[in-house]
Order: C-alpha cells, then structure tokens, then sequence
C-alpha cells in the first residue's frame, strides 16, 4: 500500500487559516493601556505647567482632546475583534474561504492598530522628555521668548548660508561637468589628463569638508598672494565648497555619461558631429535628465555643510545662533538654526522623491 502524496492531502484537506483572535485581543488591550497611558501623561503636563505658573483655558482643552485621541485606537482594535470572531464562526461552518477573509481582516486591522500605538508610544516619550526634570529640556532647546527675540538676527544670517549655497551649487555643477569631461577622455593623449582629473575626485572625496573649508578659508589668506588675501571669507568658503562638491558632482555625471549606450556615441559620430559636438548635442542632454535626483541629493548635503562655514569665522546662521547662546547660555538660538534649515531641505527632500517615482514609473512603461 502506497503512502498518500502529501500535496494531495493537502488539496484534499485545506489547511485552516491561523486564528487571528489573540492577536486582535492583544491589540484591544494595548489601545486601552495607551488611553490610560496618554491620560497619565497629559496630567503630567498640566501640573508641570500649573507648577511653572502657566494656566490657560485654550492649554486646558488642548490637553483634554490630546488625551481623547487614543480612543481612536479603539475603533480598528474592535473591528480587528470581530473580524477574529466571524472567522472562528465561519471556521465552525465549515467555510474555510470566508474564514481566510475575516482572519486576514483581523490581522491587517490589528497591525494598523499595533502601527499607530508606535507612533503614539513615540509620541508620549517625547513629550515625557521635554517635560523631564521641570521642563529642563524645554527651556534649554525651545525658550519661546529668546527664540522669538533673536528670529530676526538668525535670519538675516542664514541669508549668508543660503548666498554661499547658490553660488557653490552653480559653480560646483559647471566644475563637476568639466572633471567628469576630463575623467572620460578618449586616447593615450589624455591619460596624463584623466589622471589628474581621477587624483583630484579621489583626493576631495576620502576629505572632509570642514578640512578643505579651513584649508582655504585660513591658509590660502595666509599665503600672502594678494588675490587670496583680499577675498572676503564668504567668496573662500565658496571655493572651498565648490571644490569638495565638484568632486561628488563629477562622479554623478560620470555615472549619467557612462549610462549612455554606447550606439548613441556611434551613431553621432557617424553622422560627422566631434567629439565635443556628440557631447554637447547627444550625450550630455540625456545623461543630465537621468541623474536630475543624484544632484539634487548633492545639493542637500551641500546645503548642510554650508553650515560648517562657522569655522573660519564667516557669520553665517549658526555662527550668529552660537554667539546669543553663549550671551543667553540657552540653545534655543540653534534650535531656530535647525528649524530653518528643515524647512527648505524638506521640500527638496520631497522634489527628489518624486522625480525619483518618475523615473520609475517612466521605467515601468517603457519609454
């Protein structure tokens, strides 16, 4: 007698979905601790800020519906419940289709609820450490009269931030295009050429860049050379940040030139057009449309460090913040310092996201 195939068994004698009821239980019983929890915190609030002298109606009712918020947890753990509950009863039928439904029902409305308990445990933690030991953190990093106070101060020198920016990011791009030119140079003429042009990305790109900034922004005035000397220190850490982001920049362009299939290259030769001429008219264009997010991405990180400026002595906004708060011994100046810089990195963050999603759906139809 033959043993039975155990895929045959299988087809024969479905296996039952996995009960999904614990889950969902476990899920109702945490929207509950996290409602109890909220409350807790939310009292912890309020005496806080009784004990600091701070009572407002509009601070009162904003604590009470922070404390409401969790019940909305309630509404997927319950129907996670009984999504557990129908899939045991259709089990009992013997329905084993609308059993798999209701438990993978159970599941997703139990993990949706698992997801925003996260956040809110996160949520709750965070404000249990801004509130910690007499609100200590809250007046080190966000005292709202210094930062309200000295607004105006922090943002007429983080214009110099967002200068030195614009122009390294300009001249970075031309620069980076002509290194990466240089790097993929046809013929034994060039080599000595594409070695120096290799030497310098290596070299910029193993440095980092406060080095180069107080290399230039300190050495080359040291030097004596009256064109140096005569710079003004914004003009230095322009050229410092151009030349450690060129490097970055031609290795995004070497990248998007090689991406180019090579018939392209064949094909515009053969029409008679020059080296230079296949660059500029075939080349180039679509390597610049493929690595549009890479140099976005570089212009972020550029953006950033234009913040390590400060070394040299530029006043630029951090400099600015970190003198009020040696005069204030309050951080709340370099919170506002943060604060601006997210702002105009996020929308690029996002613009780099999208381009990034089309390319890929550009990918996905072909074209």
């Amino acid at each position: 007698m033959t043993e039975p195939n155990p895929k045959e068994v299988r087809r024969r004698n479905p296996i039952p979905p996995k009960d999904g009821l614990g889950f969902a239980v476990l899920a109702l019983i945490l929207a509950i601790v996290l409602w109890v929890a909220t409350g807790w915190v939310m009292w912890m609030v309020k005496q806080t800020m009784a004990a600091n002298g701070f009572q407002a109606f509009w601070a009162d009712a904003l604590l009470v519906l922070l404390a409401l918020l969790p019940l909305g947890l309630l509404w997927p753990a319950v129907r996670g419940l009984r999504q557990a509950r129908l899939a045991r009863q259709a089990l009992q039928s013997e329905d084993l289709i609308a059993a798999r439904v209701h438990s993978a029902e159970a599941h997703t409305w139990a993990w949706f609820t698992l997801g925003y308990a996260g956040a809110l445990v996160l949520f709750l933690l965070l404000v249990l450490f801004f509130i910690a030991n007499n609100v200590a953190v809250g007046r080190t990093f966000f005292q709202l009269e210094l930062i309200r106070d000295s607004f105006g101060l922090i943002l007429q020198a983080f214009w110099v931030n967002v200068v030195i920016f614009l122009f390294a990011g300009f001249f970075s791009l031309i620069w980076g295009l002509v290194v990466a030119i240089a790097k993929l140079l046809p013929g034994k003429p060039a080599q000595p050429i594409r070695f120096i042009a290799t030497f310098y990305t290596d070299a910029f790109l193993s440095l980092p860049s406060i080095i180069v900034i107080y290399l230039i922004g300190f050495g080359l005035p040291l030097t004596g050379i009256g064109f140096f000397r005569n710079l003004p220190l914004e003009a230095l850490a322009v050229l410092a940040l151009t030349l450690t982001y060129g490097a970055y920049m031609a290795e995004v362009y070497r990248a998007g030139l090689e991406s180019i299939h090579p018939s392209q290259w064949a094909a515009a030769r053969s029409l008679g057009l020059s080296y230079g001429q296949t660059l500029r008219f075939v080349v180039v264009p679509q390597a610049v449309r493929r690595i549009i997010p890479p140099l976005l991405n570089n212009f972020i990180g550029m953006q950033k460090d234009t913040a390590l400026v400060n070394v040299v002595g530029v006043i630029d906004a951090f400099n600015q913040a970190r003198i009020i708060a040696s005069n204030d011994f309050n951080l709340s100046a370099v919170t506002t310092v943060a604060i601006l810089f997210i702002l105009i990195t996020i929308p690029q963050t996002r613009l780099v996201d999208r381009l990034v999603e089309r390319d890929r759906a550009r990918f996905r139809q072909g074209s």
